[in-house]
Formats: C-alpha cells, structure tokens, sequence
C-alpha cells in the first residue's frame, strides 16, 4: 500500500522527536521518488528532521524559507515553512508544528520546486 496525505512518513520517531506526516498526496509520491533515487540522501534528511526540525541556527541544507513561501497554512494553522536540500535539486519543504511535534511534508520531490523559479 503506497503512502498518502496524512499518514506518517516511516520509521517512527524517537523519544523526543517530531512524527513526519505527508501534507499532500503529492508529497507522499514525491517522497517515495527521492526515495528511489536517492535513498541515502532522503535516510540523511530524515535523520536531520525527525530530532530537530528548526535548527538554531539554520544550517546550508536545512533552513526556513523566505519571503511568501516563509509560512504555510495547514489543517487551518499557519505554521513556518522549512525546507530540507536533500540533494542539488532534490527538496523537502515541511511545516512544522512544534505543539503537536508533527512536520507537515508539504513538498518532496526530485526537482526544484517550481514555487521558487
């Protein structure tokens, strides 16, 4: 069965850490294709997300986005838009929710996102 919006991006988190979920249907394939191409890259962001997913401060691959895309709606809540350089074009763009310690998995994908051009 194939991942889709809402559920829970794998593995599970450590104590402590922050549960990934998929905002988008679209998010969840785009996942599974970073996955494909570059699994070990993806294992590596995850592994960044999960534990700390707003580092202070920000580090080259994982930071806020700016400006419009600096924040993002879901399930009615704005929460502050991040994203994660998994590889040259390769992204995660996630929301994260620090009251509940879930990271909303907004975009994945192998391209650069077009939001950006």
């Amino acid at each position: 069965m194939s991942a889709k919006r809402g559920d829970r991006a794998a593995p599970p988190p450590r104590p402590g850490g922050y549960t990934l979920r998929f905002a988008t249907n679209d998010a969840a394939k785009g996942w599974e294709e970073l996955c494909r191409q570059s699994a070990a890259n993806t294992r590596v962001a995850f592994e960044a997300i999960e534990p700390n997913p707003v580092p202070s401060p920000p580090t080259n691959r994982q930071h806020p986005l700016k400006g419009s895309l600096a924040t993002s709606v879901h399930n009615g809540k704005m929460l502050p838009q991040w994203q994660y350089e998994v590889t040259g074009s390769g992204r995660i763009w996630y929301l994260p929710d620090l009251e509940t310690r879930t990271c909303w998995i907004k975009h994945a994908g192998t391209g650069h996102p077009r939001a950006t051009d």
